[in-house]
């Protein structure tokens, strides 16, 4: 890891906060995914 002086604290922050918004926009396109698909599902069934 490169030397991050005396900012490290914010660097580090910062990735972390990136890393967990995109954490988050996966899950909550993963989950909507699951829905759609299952709500297409039914359509295709009830045709």
């Amino acid at each position: 890891m490169p030397e991050l002086g005396k900012y490290a604290v914010e660097v580090l922050a910062a990735y972390g906060v990136s890393l967990g918004l995109l954490a988050v926009i996966i899950v909550i396109s993963w989950r909507r995914s699951v829905r759609v698909r299952a709500a297409l599902e039914r359509i295709e069934k009830n045709g």
